[in-house]
């Protein structure tokens, strides 16, 4: 869970406080909480930027908002629980304000607005607007529907035309590094997920319509893009009666005057083409870090979870790319506990990530979803189960990650900085292996400076300017 995002991941911090909406003396304060995954970070910038032309501007407090908006994830039953959570505080928050004669709107978008939109209604009558992520463009239209009527809304449609055709040119955020989605939604099915669900079918953005998103993002003072999706690689944008696939879409994003890093995720093995992994090679804007999900290391596991691929496939894959480019390193996403997964399937896991070494890595217990094949399998693991079998993994990965930083102690890299660090005079930013990096001195946001790393911490690494 984060505060207010409009760029790459504050890492809990609110950029709050800056006035983003008009100088209208009628001027009204919004607070944005996201949750979950980066596209959900880069859509709570896209709410902030459709309620900029009607007056609003971002405060760092939700008890400073005049509108409240939660932004929510589905992907596990804990994170759709922080949102009830966290609307228990905001009702009694609500009603303090009422008492003092301040009305407050509250909203709830994303996934848990989409998939528990009536429960949501029903478990937190005072919320004004449920949204879903595909109507998040609708929101001043649905606030001011609110405060014509005093009635709350309920909005998750999957309209006919596309949100993109309906919001700003480009975020109004000013960072470093900047999300740009690219596509949404998802066709794989995979039986734990709830994605296809929520997001919809697999929707790829014209390729004009992101380039000129780039454009204005650039413009605003970012070096880095990256390029977001639900299955990122899967991109198959239309434009002049040609479709474009995500590493034609990198080429032309490539020539850009300004920009000098690219990433991209969230990818799916199936839809590594030969031309993404030459990229890989041949596009020196495009940084050696890739997030490839393998989920399993169980073909028996793999299977149920409709993954679609076998373990050998993966380690192909994996292989190829490494061919590709040898420094490459690799992030994964790892479930443990899915139903029927038994201890033979989980030492398949731990045998795979010692195989392949991960820079860093993700990893969950198995949760049910509601509505998804898994969650009416037979076989569901008991919870100490998964909690044990978490618990190796993820030493295992730390491990790995604690191997890799150590190994880049005494080279130095190109850091791209984002901005101050936690102490004064000190600055923080990131390794072309995504790796984040403090220096102990002042280095303007958006600067890339080459860093000898001298130290490697739990979590980062820390450096000294080297020119």
């Amino acid at each position: 869970m984060t505060g207010i995002v409009l760029g790459k991941g504050s890492g809990g911090r609110a950029a709050g406080g800056r006035p983003v909406g008009s100088t209208n003396a009628l001027t009204k304060s919004l607070f944005i909480r996201t949750y979950g995954c980066q596209m959900n970070a880069y859509d709570s910038g896209r709410m902030a930027d459709v309620m900029t032309p009607h007056g609003y501007r971002l405060v760092a407090e939700p008890a400073d908002a005049d509108l409240i908006l939660l932004n929510t994830c589905h992907i596990r039953e804990k994170a759709a629980e922080k949102t009830f959570s966290e609307l228990g505080r905001l009702r009694q928050l609500k009603e303090l304000r009422a008492s003092a004669g301040r009305r407050t709107l509250v909203a709830v978008a994303g996934c848990v607005a989409q998939a528990e939109g009536a429960e949501l209604q029903a478990r937190a009558p005072f919320v004004d607007i449920v949204l879903g992520p595909q109507t998040y463009h609708r929101l001043p239209e649905l606030v001011a529907q609110v405060e014509r009527r005093a009635g709350a809304v309920l909005d998750t449609e999957f309209p006919a035309e596309s949100k993109f055709d309906h919001l700003p040119d480009g975020s109004s955020a000013s960072t470093a590094s900047a999300f740009l989605a690219v596509q949404e939604g998802c066709d794989k099915f995979c039986t734990f997920c709830v994605v296809p669900y929520t997001r919809g079918a697999e929707y790829s953005r014209p390729p004009a319509s992101i380039l000129a998103e780039a454009r204005a993002l650039l413009s605003r003072g970012a070096v880095e893009l990256v390029l977001l999706g639900q299955n990122v690689n899967a991109y198959h944008g239309a434009a002049g009666g040609e479709t474009w696939s995500l590493a034609r879409l990198i080429d032309a994003l490539a020539e850009l005057p300004g920009l000098q890093r690219l990433r991209y995720t969230t990818s799916h093995p199936l839809d590594m083409g030969d031309d993404l992994i030459a990229r890989h090679r041949d596009c020196a804007k495009l940084m050696p870090y890739l997030h490839l999900p393998v989920q399993a290391g169980s073909d028996r596991v793999l299977t149920a979870m409709n993954r679609r691929y076998r373990r050998a496939d993966y380690e192909r894959l994996v292989e190829r790319l490494r061919l590709a480019r040898p420094d490459l390193a690799l992030s994964g996403d790892f479930i443990v506990g899915f139903p029927g997964e038994s201890d033979a399937d989980f030492a398949e896991t731990m045998d795979l990530v010692r195989r392949i070494g991960f820079a860093q890595a993700y990893s969950f217990k198995y949760s049910p979803r509601p509505g998804t094949p898994a969650a009416i399998l037979p076989g569901q693991v008991p919870a100490p189960v998964k909690a044990e079998r978490l618990a190796a993994l993820q030493s295992l990965l730390a491990e790995q990650q604690r191997r890799f930083n150590a190994a880049s102690v005494g080279l130095t890299v190109p850091v791209l900085f984002e901005g101050a660090g936690r102490r004064a005079g000190q600055s923080v930013g990131r390794s072309p292996h995504n790796q984040s990096v403090h220096v102990e001195a002042s280095c303007p946001p958006g600067s890339i400076r080459p860093v000898r790393l001298t130290a490697s911490l739990a979590n980062s690494l820390s450096g000294r300017l080297a020119g």
